[in-house]
């Protein structure tokens, strides 16, 4: 009996331009298909921010403007961050107009720096730093100008092979040094800049952070270093010497091997170091200060010694371990997995608490902010753990796949991002558990990224999140699955062969994954366009033996080994397809998307029977690991998924029927109907939350409710009253419904152990505080006692704020009475008061905007850290009910709060505005609300121009 698949399927050029079709817009982010099924039908595939072609971009914080915009702007002035003492004048400089910029205009150099060799003369008032350039013609007999980016620099002198240039030999203006005449042939450029890293508040280029030098220069921080062809195409190799006050500068890190160090007169001291491999100036790096280390060591498999130190401030040195294990973990798995080994003697970290980015990959010298390394299962959570290690993993994978081979331009720029976080998401999953890390991400994916896809910021300039890279990272996980485990590898290896030290584009890397050699009988490899596993599970919940398919006029054999096969993968590159699937005895639920093969959004008909169905069988298949297995067809290359697979699939299933019944329940809300919950669900939530077989971590997501944005995303009007009003909703009614089996759960799960950092002990706690954040929204005596014993009573921070943020739900007395409990005993830990901070910003509490407004004022507050800022501000444009307030108190705090910290630290303002991004989305009193502060905002003189990028990209849309 053959059963029939048929996909009307829109958007289906997606690879027509090869990988450029999904790499090459420009994403400069580090903090982002739906198929319709009838047993039939697959439609409405959508593929998020994934262009054939992106043919331009607007340089980094210069935005492509709109008429009202332009008119805007000529009537503006535009400011920058000090960088150096203010000139005796308060007059401010007129903005440029900016410039967009096309790939089509893209242009090799016309200069190549073939060596560079810094000097550093580090003060406590003015930084001296002198750059020596071995320039080569890029083409030979070019008697081109020699233009080189700066800004906020005092240049001092300049000189060409030894000889000081006379006045009219070179222009200087706000951004660009220019040499008119340069000689011909190779020639040596010697220039000699003043800065005053102590005044830089943006954090870019040199600055100090809590009495500490530290550098930031991608994406374009060099330049405010020294006059440089700041471009990732322009590679070289670099020494850096560093001088300082020894006792104040006691440690002076800079990239590659230290060559030489020693004393000086008047108390100074200098380290010289080495980087023997080319690498482009945004991979620079220096730190220079009091620090600690702890240190280890890793044998390659090559039986290399390498040296490996974390630094930070001695007090903080202890909660380094983890780090440290996680280090040594990427380092191994990438030898095994990947086959690269560490190409230098020595590995450093160091920990910054004042840093626009979560971390950096800086060749031999990652940065990172302190959150992303420091932890110990007193002050951080699971959470914390766990992205310790997917950051400090995907940092060092880095070391390959961004500088050993780095971006040719920005517009190449998820390259290495989105190619890393796929190398970063498979790390993590090797290490934990797959399924649950595979549903974080598609999580993250849905939360994120398809909403600013729907808007205005569809290719975002400046950094928001890290999550914007996760469509790069679904796009490499749909190579590997077009070309196997075995052709993806190989084709990695090629693609290291031929680009090593060199600056690529995306079609380099996707030349070098399609020339894999070819599998036997499959003598060509087609790009495949969105490729779909699916499975049939059969009426009792077992998967369907899946032996043939009809499809394009073909019959194509599903066996593997003369065995037939569970999954297969599908690839759609028409508008419409059909698949016709052989020897089905009996109507099946159709399973799509197993392993969320392709990044779409799934819009099935299939029926709420089928999806409870889907949701609530308790399968004996799901511990069951399917092993990855190809296998040939006459078109293409099959894999199965080393994947919980099942488990995936009722994690969606019950996320479509949420998002079903929130939808539907807040069509009622909205015309005041009685809301009432379907008890199908109740009892579907009941099964999951009894079945001792599932693993607990993925109990405790399949039994979270999508979030608020997630469900105003799929309104035609987003209406955040009535979202929350169902949520919470839903919420205690299940919380009623299942009072019993949640407070069996909290009880079983309870340990006396030592805190380890392990997937079962994780899973557990994750399950007992998902249950305890249940109960403590009922707002009752038992489970607001309950709550605040879990508070006392824990052992660890995942356990003791889990239950703080149960009780914070509620407002009353118990509520601030704990959240002080918990600023006292831990008000000398910066990182835990900045998770104090975020759990009081997000909360959904009615008029919640005059408590964060009230903590700017707080002593531990300081809006020059970037991490409080992302803490309390960003934290409250978290929570939509507050942020989007009727009376648009919210609106006004962050347009006041933009302007405030946009003079302190445009990069982070930039992010907090982009919350505004969305603005249509809402009702009209909203949207006029919105546009107030958004007109305020563009309009204010010595605006950035990192935020009147976004503030105008968003009220142009």
């Amino acid at each position: 009996m053959a059963r029939r698949l048929i996909s009307p399927c829109q958007g289906s050029g997606l690879l027509n331009a090869g990988f450029l079709g999904v790499f090459s817009s420009h994403h400069y982010h580090r903090l982002p298909l739906s198929s319709s099924h009838r047993s039939s039908q697959l439609k409405h595939c959508y593929l998020p921010n994934l262009r054939k072609e992106v043919s331009h971009w607007t340089r980094p914080a210069t935005p492509s403007l709109s008429l009202y915009s332009a008119r805007l702007a000529s009537k503006r002035t535009t400011c920058s961050v000090a960088t150096e003492p203010p000139p005796s004048t308060t007059e401010e400089p007129e903005m440029d107009l900016p410039k967009e910029i096309f790939l089509k205009e893209y242009k090799k150099p016309d200069y190549l720096f073939d060596s560079v060799n810094l000097e550093f003369q580090l003060g406590e008032d003015k930084t001296i730093v002198t750059s020596k350039i071995a320039v080569s013609p890029g083409t030979e007999g070019t008697s081109s100008p020699l233009t080189l980016h700066g800004r906020d620099l005092k240049l001092l002198s300049i000189k060409v092979n030894g000889k000081d240039l006379k006045s009219e030999d070179y222009t200087v203006d706000s951004r660009h040094l220019t040499v008119s005449r340069p000689p011909g042939g190779t020639f040596n450029l010697e220039i000699v800049t003043e800065i005053y890293p102590q005044l830089n508040t943006s954090l870019e280029g040199l600055y100090k952070s809590t009495g500490n030098f530290c550098t930031q220069c991608e994406a374009e921080g060099f330049r405010k270093i020294t006059y440089f062809q700041d471009r990732p195409d322009v590679m070289a190799t670099y020494t850096c010497r560093i001088e300082a006050d020894k006792t104040l500068y006691p440690v002076l890190l800079s990239n590659g091997n230290l060559i030489e160090q020693g004393d000086l007169e008047g108390g100074k001291h200098y380290a010289l170091w080495e980087d023997p491999f080319k690498k482009p100036s945004y991979l620079f790096a220096l730190v220079a200060g009091q620090l600690d280390c702890r240190e280890d060591s890793f044998t390659t498999c090559s039986g290399r010694k390498v040296t490996l130190r974390i630094w930070t401030p001695g007090q903080d040195l202890a909660k380094t371990a983890h780090a440290m294990y996680s280090l040594k973990a990427a380092m191994k798995w990438d030898e095994e997995v990947f086959g690269l080994e560490y190409d230098l003697d020595l590995f450093n970290i160091v920990v910054v608490p004042d840093f626009n980015m979560g971390a950096m990959e800086n060749k031999s010298l990652n940065i990172f902010q302190s959150r992303l390394v420091l932890a110990s299962p007193e002050t951080a959570t699971d959470g914390d753990y766990a992205a310790i290690l997917g950051v400090v993993g995907h940092e060092y994978f880095h070391n390959w796949t961004g500088n050993r081979v780095t971006c040719r331009d920005w517009f190449q720029l998820t390259l290495k991002e989105g190619l890393t976080v796929f190398r970063d998401q498979e790390f993590s999953s090797d290490l934990g558990c797959r399924t649950v890390k595979r549903i974080a991400d598609v999580s993250k994916l849905r939360t994120y990224q398809f909403p600013q896809d729907a808007g205005p910021m569809a290719h975002p300039i400046r950094p928001h999140s890290w999550t914007i890279f996760i469509p790069g990272a679904e796009v490499v996980r749909m190579y590997k699955t077009m070309f196997g485990a075995s052709g993806f590898r190989k084709g990695m290896d090629l693609y290291f062969q031929r680009h090593d030290g060199q600056a690529v584009t995306c079609e380099d890397f996707y030349a070098a994954i399609q020339e894999v050699p070819p599998t036997p009988g499959q003598p060509v490899k087609e790009p495949m366009f969105i490729p779909i596993a699916v499975g049939l599970v059969d009426s009792t919940g077992k998967d369907m033996p899946l032996t043939s398919i009809y499809s394009d006029g073909m019959l194509q054999s599903l066996t593997s080994d003369g065995q037939p096969v569970f999954t297969t993968v599908l690839q759609f590159n028409k508008k419409e397809e059909e698949f016709i699937f052989n020897n089905i005895p009996e109507k099946p639920v159709p399973s799509l998307l197993r392993g969320y093969s392709a990044p779409v959004r799934l819009d099935s008909d299939l029926t709420e029977s089928d999806l409870f169905f889907l949701l609530a069988n308790d399968s004996d298949e799901f511990n069951r690991l399917l092993s990855v297995s190809c296998f040939k067809s006459s078109s293409l290359l099959l894999e199965i998924f080393n994947l919980r697979i099942l488990a995936f699939l009722r994690w969606e299933a019950g996320q479509v029927l949420s998002r079903k019944l929130m939808l539907s329940l807040v069509a009622d809300f909205q015309q005041q109907k009685t809301l009432a919950l379907n008890p199908k669900f109740v009892d579907g939530l009941r099964s999951i939350l009894r079945n001792t077989s599932l693993d607990k971590e993925f109990i405790a997501k399949a039994i979270t409710l999508p979030g608020q944005g997630e469900i105003m995303d799929m309104m035609p009007v987003a209406d955040p009253d009535a979202v929350h009003a169902v949520r919470t909703f839903i919420k205690k009614e299940l919380a009623l419904q299942l009072k019993d089996d949640l407070l069996s759960t909290v009880t079983n799960n309870r340990s006396s152990e030592a805190y380890t950092f392990d997937h079962d002990s994780m899973a557990r706690r994750a399950l007992k505080n998902t249950c305890l954040a249940y109960l403590a929204s009922l707002n009752e005596p038992d489970t607001t006692e309950l709550a605040f014993i879990e508070y006392k009573s824990a052992t660890n921070m995942t356990e003791q704020f889990a239950a703080l943020a149960a009780l914070s739900q509620n407002p009353g007395q118990v509520r601030d009475d704990t959240l002080l409990d918990f600023y006292n005993k831990w008000q000398h830990d910066y990182l835990v008061v900045s998770k104090w901070f975020a759990l009081q910003a997000t909360s959904d509490i009615p008029g919640n905007v005059a408590n964060v407004q009230k903590l700017l004022g707080h002593p531990a507050f300081d809006m020059r850290n970037p991490n409080k800022v992302y803490s309390l501000i960003g934290g409250f444009c978290g929570s939509p009910v507050n942020f989007h307030a009727k009376d648009g108190s919210g609106y006004k705090f962050l347009g006041e709060v933009v302007l405030q910290l946009d003079k302190i630290n445009p990069q982070v303002a930039s992010r907090m505005v982009s919350a505004f991004s969305r603005w249509r989305r809402y009702d009209e009193s909203r949207q006029a609300l919105a546009k107030a502060q958004l007109e305020m905002i563009v309009s204010a003189n010595g605006l950035s121009e990192n935020v009147y990028e976004i503030a105008s990209k968003s009220l142009a849309a």
